[in-house]
């Protein structure tokens, strides 16, 4: 049976493949590179006409990791799917907080999700910081009345929360929102891998070098 088995060989046919459904959409180089990882991520070309990055959001994000900012996300699928050895070069940490016992017991007590109560007790560590939520609307619910109500100021908000119950309207919120740059999905779509290849598109834009 003939079919390809070096990695970088499948990675570059697949974003082949993508190409031709980004024609048309005006991408910038680096936008290109961030649809076509979030596509090959979903393993779904229909994810193409529902990508939004504010205009301001790729740049604030990269500009945040060369400075070596730290990541904070909603579950530990996205912080697994994010190339930590890679964010380390660049001097930066990925955070999660929904495992820790406080944060459950937190949760309990206020009557809160606990990717809720995680996000909330990051407070002001998320200035500057680059949130990536890919599983909890509440999360980035959470993270939208931080910015509003108590001035926190991620430099960049990678919001895909998937699902029937809050996704949409949840990251329809921080399309509307004016303070934090932003990239989505609009709709039901996203998911954890599709937030942690947002970072890692981002990362290796700046520096392709796979460690």
């Amino acid at each position: 049976m003939d079919y390809i088995k070096k990695p970088m060989e499948i990675e570059h046919r697949s974003m082949e493949i993508i190409a031709p459904h980004l024609a048309g959409l005006h991408l910038s180089a680096v936008e290109t590179k961030v649809y076509s990882r979030m596509i090959h991520a979903a393993g779904d070309v229909e994810y193409a006409p529902l990508i939004h990055i504010h205009p301001d959001a790729i740049r604030a994000a990269q500009r945040a990791l060369r400075a070596g900012a730290d990541i904070y996300t909603d579950v530990e699928m996205v912080r697994t799917g994010i190339n930590k050895r890679k964010l380390k070069a660049f001097g930066g940490t990925v955070h999660c907080r929904i495992a820790d016992p406080e944060i459950a017991a937190a949760a309990k007590a206020q009557g809160i999700t606990r990717s809720m109560a995680a996000m909330r007790s990051f407070g002001a560590e998320l200035n500057g910081s680059i949130v990536a939520i890919g599983n909890a609307p509440t999360a980035l619910y959470e993270v939208l009345r931080l910015a509003e109500e108590e001035n926190v100021r991620p430099a960049c908000i990678v919001g895909i929360p998937v699902g029937f119950v809050g996704a949409a309207d949840s990251k329809e919120a921080l399309r509307q929102n004016t303070r934090v740059p932003y990239i989505t999905v609009e709709g039901t779509k996203g998911g954890s891998p599709i937030a942690a290849a947002v970072i890692n598109a981002l990362m290796y834009d700046i520096d392709d070098e796979r460690v």
